[in-house]
């Protein structure tokens, strides 16, 4: 189931990194983009009435609590989106699935709970896929939107159909629950499932505890167990994906990649994503001997979930994917301040691409081209030179979320550069990148919040990213509660909620060994997308 120019509104924040860290149903319409609230001074910035952590640019619910993100699916040009919600946190338990609707995956529309827990005697409400059953292969009308979900009750864990024939905006219970019964384990769940078009069958791939069990149906009503991926040292498995991707665009080299969420203890990690590369054949995959990969870097990239738009060719939809994740830690996953509502966020959209450095095939990392209908008039920011040791202040920026790109050089490939973000009581957090051991890093373990929280919230994460002849490209985007960094062309991305105090805000970029070059650079402000919301999330 679960920069020169950087700086959170209310801030970020995190050290400098030094050498030594580094060695209920809504209304069955689409959503339209909104204008900011009456009490928004600018479209670029929050509404004076919102808490001073709310995301400018960020999935949240109202109130009460959000964790995993579900796979969306597109009906009539309505993108259907569920997450994981409680909605009596802090004092009760168990998750429903709530719906957000959007047309262009950056404004969205509350449309309720679609599917409630504790309803069929089988429990709450867990991770799992929607599908559009076009074919009518379920036997609930061609079209019907049908979900297989994972419920837990007194521990167990099993699977579920609930059927929509309002396109997605409301479930009813499969009166043959569950689809899937517990064979007897302990960890068995979150049902990824997908049409496989050269098998001409459904394929669920779920996790099971150390592996992913594969299983296949002609109904999505009866399954049948065909094989399994077993892996070591990454710890219990949850929201498992599969996907095919074609390398560098190409169609002739088209590969599949497994994904899921992954323990990175014995790698310095914490929770987060990991894939695998290899091949499909309708019932097993194998993966190549390179081994598994991470998806992001950060401590907040969980839970992930890709899709591919059916509005584009059969080529087209293999050269690219959308993913977003649940922007949170499970080690801390409550203790954010945000009083209104707890859980954190979701990610921005991005876009995945398969690419290849001729011995390893890597996803690479953008944000989704969907965002740059937020973005305002970009500020060239005027090249930098830095002597070693030396920071330059810069002008903060307005917005209350912007994107800075940047070009950062060294000659002789030694030195780092390092771009704080500073609150009004000294918090800070750093973006960054040495050039000696070719590793990008987020430090936020002295923002504001750092000294409150467990010791994964403080660990500097880094991200090897190979320089181009001492140069290296920073892509960030920065909202009042986070920061998602893309380094060189996307090879690697590390993505951070961080946390910072209301106040003036200033921006240094620092030099601190040898001399760092800073050009084309731009700062980019983004407007304010807030999600339309018709009444309190129930």
């Amino acid at each position: 189931m679960i920069i020169a120019l950087v700086v959170v509104t209310l801030m970020v924040a995190a050290t400098a990194v030094t050498l030594s860290f580094l060695g209920g149903s809504g209304t069955n319409q689409a959503p339209s983009p909104t204008e900011p609230s009456p009490a928004a001074s600018s479209p670029f910035q929050r509404p004076a009435d919102w808490s001073p952590h709310r995301p400018a640019v960020h999935m949240t619910p109202e109130k009460n609590w959000m964790n995993d993100p579900q796979k969306p699916f597109l009906l009539d040009g309505v993108w259907h989106y569920y997450y994981l919600y409680n909605a009596d946190h802090p004092d009760g338990n168990g998750t429903a699935w709530y719906h957000s609707t959007s047309t262009d995956l950056v404004h969205w529309e509350d449309q309720g709970v679609a599917i409630d827990k504790y309803t069929n005697g089988l429990g709450d409400i867990w991770t799992g896929t929607a599908v559009v059953d076009s074919e009518n292969t379920a036997g609930f009308g061609a079209g019907a939107v049908i979900a297989l979900v994972t419920q837990q009750v007194d521990g167990v864990q099993r699977q579920s159909l609930f059927a929509s024939t309002d396109g997605g905006y409301s479930f009813e219970s499969y009166e043959g629950n569950p689809v899937m019964d517990n064979p007897g384990v302990a960890d068995w769940r979150d049902p990824r499932v997908f049409w496989d078009d050269n098998a001409g069958h459904w394929v669920m791939a779920l996790a099971e505890h150390d592996r992913i069990g594969f299983y296949t149906s002609p109904n999505l009503r009866d399954w049948t167990y065909a094989s399994d991926f077993v892996t070591t040292g990454l710890g219990v498995l949850e929201c498992p994906d599969l996907f095919p991707m074609a390398v560098d665009g190409d169609p002739n080299n088209v590969r599949w990649v497994l994904l899921a969420g992954a323990n990175g203890a014995a790698e310095g990690k914490t929770t987060g994503t990991t894939y695998w590369v290899g091949d499909w054949d309708g019932t097993t995959f194998t993966a190549d001997e390179t081994g598994h990969q991470w998806l992001d870097h950060g401590a907040d990239y969980y839970a992930a979930v890709t899709w591919d738009d059916t509005r584009l060719s059969a080529q087209e939809r293999l050269n690219s994917r959308y993913s977003i994740a649940w922007m949170n830690n499970w080690a801390y996953a409550d203790d954010f301040p945000t009083g209104d509502w707890q859980g954190g966020s979701d990610s921005v959209v991005r876009s995945i691409r398969l690419g290849s450095d001729g011995d390893t095939e890597t996803l690479y990392s953008a944000p989704a081209e969907e965002l740059r209908s937020l973005e305002g008039e970009p500020e060239q920011i005027d090249p930098l030179r830095l002597d070693s040791g030396s920071a330059t202040e810069l002008t903060t920026p307005s917005s209350d979320a912007y994107r800075l790109t940047l070009d950062a050089s060294v000659e002789d490939r030694t030195g780092e550069v390092r771009v704080k973000v500073l609150s009004a009581d000294g918090t800070y957090a750093t973006v960054g990148y040495d050039f000696d051991t070719e590793l990008a890093f987020v430090a936020r373990d002295a923002d504001a919040i750092a000294s409150k929280m467990p010791a994964e919230y403080r660990a500097v994460r880094t991200a090897p990213v190979p320089s181009e002849d001492g140069r290296v490209r920073l892509d960030i985007v920065v909202d009042v509660a986070s920061i998602e960094v893309f380094a060189g062309d996307g090879e690697a991305s590390i993505t951070m909620a961080t946390y910072g105090s209301p106040g003036a805000r200033q921006l240094s970029v620092d030099a601190p060994r040898g001399a760092v070059e800073i050009t084309d650079a731009t700062l980019t402000p983004l407007r304010v997308a807030p999600v339309v919301r018709e009444s309190a999330a129930e």
